[in-house]
């Protein structure tokens, strides 16, 4: 009855997104999904997340979910049930079970899966075997931030947990959304020859920008609200940390840069916690915001705000930790930055931070010496700067868009004979409005491998 369901079909994709802690990774791939939709209206999307949420994503047509029931990470390779009362190796049967199933019966053309190559503690590796064997026809895409974690701590995590080895074996394609030329996977991680040849930059994954002129009516609104009773000259710095589980100690150590920066610049600050902040601390920097507001300083404390973009591009200078989705749309506004990075377990923040303040598309402070007094220069030689970065290079924000059509290109790529994988066959130019970009597929002609990625002007 099935056999057929795939030929002359709208496409159907599949997602699989693990969010242990926080919604980076659901973030990321909603963008993505967000874009692919708008490229292509009339196809279908099935995402597989134990992600909650109703209360962060906005559904779009054709875009439905699958909960998963929910874990959480401890540590490396460590899980445990988040919600349900259960011993967590019966919980890790019932996702596989239901991933396999619904992966099994919506027959996708494409899946795309995020960061674990074989999902938490191998969970999708069931429904990756099927999938091949019962010879559906389903491309299987991995999607990877532009940085996981220090090289030495991949490799190692890599061959223990058989990641190599599930990309080697499943994956026709690996996206990267980075850019080649800041951080190279392939020779950080040691990819073989043969991984390496389907992986694809496309660039940082942005959410969408709103340039309408309500949003620029929505951005003077913020700025006029925030410094009215300020002095004219006043700066608006504001401060964000995406889900906020871990932020306390940069949101506290700025709290207590006010009075000091205050003394050579008027300044407002924005304090934007995220959902994830422990109520307690949460509290406690609203306890001490009223205690400055009292001595007639200016400072706001939010738990969350529904237009990051908008509360971006208000500010004279931003403050945030260094993860993925804050770095990148701070970067996409261009407005000045100091970025202090997570201090672990991973290296990723760090990286990234040390990589970037590098190009000069941020300013960075190190979460060893972040302190009130290293804070508060950083604060004022910034706002002495001026509000926007002018850098010699400019990073590659069209990673969603990019994504987006390569996930349509591989979608629409019949299976060709002889080839193992997608990214072995060619197939004709995608194009790309801003920037024009023409896409073609590796070619393996006899060993040897061409692949043309051209930027055109």
């Amino acid at each position: 009855m099935l056999s057929n369901f795939n030929e002359q079909q709208p496409i159907r994709m599949a997602t699989y997104s693990q969010d242990g802690l926080g919604l980076g990774h659901m973030r990321r791939t909603h963008s993505i999904v967000g874009r692919f939709l708008q490229d292509n209206a009339d196809s279908s999307v099935l995402t597989l997340s134990d992600s909650q949420l109703g209360q962060f994503f906005t559904p779009t047509p054709n875009h439905d979910y699958l909960k998963l029931p929910s874990i959480v990470k401890d540590g490396p390779g460590q899980w445990r049930a988040s919600n349900l009362n259960m011993p967590f190796p019966v919980v890790s049967m019932l996702r596989q079970e239901l991933i396999s199933q619904t992966l099994l019966t919506f027959r996708p053309h494409i899946l795309l899966v995020d960061h674990m190559p074989h999902g938490a503690m191998g969970e999708l590796l069931p429904a990756l075997i099927a999938l091949r064997e019962q010879n559906i026809g389903t491309k299987i895409v991995l999607g990877l931030r532009d940085i996981l974690d220090a090289p030495e701590v991949v490799r190692s995590r890599w061959q223990v947990e058989g990641a190599y080895d599930a990309v080697e074996e499943f994956y026709d394609c690996v996206l990267i959304y980075g850019m080649q030329e800041v951080f190279d996977m392939a020779q950080a991680y040691d990819f073989s020859p043969s991984m390496a040849r389907r992986l694809r930059y496309c660039g940082y994954v942005c959410a969408p920008q709103d340039t309408t002129p309500q949003s620029a009516a929505n951005v003077q609104t913020l700025r006029s609200h925030f410094l009215a009773d300020a002095d004219a000259d006043a700066k608006l710095v504001v401060a964000m940390a995406g889900g906020g589980a871990d932020a306390y100690p940069l949101m506290s150590t700025l709290l207590d840069t006010l009075t000091t920066v205050q003394q050579q610049q008027p300044t407002v600050y924005v304090l934007i916690t995220g959902p994830f902040m422990p109520a307690h601390q949460r509290q406690d920097l609203q306890q001490r915001a009223e205690g400055l507001r009292a001595q007639n300083l200016h400072l706001h404390v939010l738990t969350s705000m529904n237009d990051t973009y908008s509360y971006l591009q208000a500010a004279d200078l931003v403050v945030a930790m260094a993860g993925y989705n804050t770095t990148v749309e701070i970067l996409q506004t261009g407005r000045r930055a100091i970025l202090v990075p997570r201090r672990g377990p991973s290296a990723e923040q760090r990286t990234r931070t040390r990589l970037f303040a590098n190009l000069g598309w941020i300013d960075t402070l190190d979460p060893d010496d972040l302190s009130i007094d290293n804070l508060a220069m950083l604060v004022k030689r910034n706002l002495q700067l001026g509000t926007n970065v002018v850098a010699p290079t400019q990073p590659n924000l069209n990673g969603r868009q990019a994504a987006a059509q390569w996930l349509f290109a591989l979608a629409s790529t019949p299976t060709v004979a002889g080839h193992r994988h997608a990214a072995d066959a060619q197939d004709a130019p995608v194009t790309f409005d801003e920037p024009q970009t023409e896409i073609i597929f590796a070619e393996e002609n006899y060993g040897a491998t061409e692949e043309r990625i051209y930027e055109l002007a």
